[in-house]
């Protein structure tokens, strides 16, 4: 077994305890990042960064461990990109006065954002600007940084498609929220795609990695099956705009 998949199995037997199960895929984590217990205190650390609280644009991946994050953005009036499930239906732009008042919690979770985000390709997300941050979930983080997802690679299939029209780079601030229990204390090393993370926001701290690795940048296309590139439209759309399909 990988080391990643180790990592994961491990976390996730922890993860049982404090995790609050999702209403279509229960506790099954390989399918979702679940919310969990004190993910409100995790929120607030983020809120109160100077890269959210300046915040023109940002980026928020779609696990339910964000959606207290989303849901305060709403109210805010931040706007932001949101991924759709597995990016299968692209991108969503949440944008400031499109949800009315009240309804700002159904519409940080994926129906909402469904619902009341706007559909935006790749080209019209370049158009609006670079990101200020980026917020993701995780299945595990360990301490130098590391992020390891639900194992499908969509967060670094996102980073390299956010990278390679230049709306983040290396100077991104990247921010992982998640339970105490999901950061992994010994440091691993990180292979060629893995995403390093600048701040860990739990419950009880905030963590600031000491960041000297360069994150990858772009899609490693040989990495790809021309199905996946098929069944994901922003990706198909990169791959038209570089030549490649």
């Amino acid at each position: 077994m990988s080391t990643s998949r180790l990592v994961r199995q491990k976390i996730w037997d922890k993860l049982v305890r404090v995790a609050r199960p999702d209403t279509r895929f229960h506790l099954n984590f390989a399918e979702v990042i679940p919310d969990f217990e004190g993910a409100e205190l995790a929120i607030a650390r983020i809120e109160a960064l100077p890269s959210y609280q300046q915040s023109r644009l940002a980026f928020v991946t779609p696990d339910n461990s964000l959606v207290e994050l989303r849901r305060k953005m709403i109210a805010a009036g931040k706007p932001f990109v949101v991924s759709t499930y597995n990016i299968l239906r692209g991108f969503r732009l949440m944008q400031p006065g499109a949800v009315p008042e009240g309804q700002e919690r159904f519409a940080a979770w994926l129906d909402g954002i469904e619902h009341f985000g706007k559909p935006v390709t790749l080209e019209e997300i370049s158009r609006l600007g670079r990101f200020d941050f980026m917020a993701t979930g995780a299945s595990a983080v360990s301490s130098d940084g590391i992020r390891f997802g639900k194992g499908h690679g969509f967060f670094d299939l996102e980073w390299g498609m956010f990278t390679d029209i230049g709306l983040a780079d290396d100077a991104t601030p990247v921010i992982a929220a998640v339970h105490d229990v999901q950061v992994v204390e010994e440091k691993l090393p990180a292979s060629e795609t893995d995403i390093i993370v600048d701040l860990i926001a739990t419950p009880s701290r905030l963590i600031e990695i000491d960041r000297h690795a360069r994150r990858p940048r772009g899609i490693k296309w040989q990495l790809i099956s021309p199905d996946l590139i098929a069944a994901t439209p922003p990706l198909k759309e990169l791959a038209r705009m570089r030549g490649i399909a």
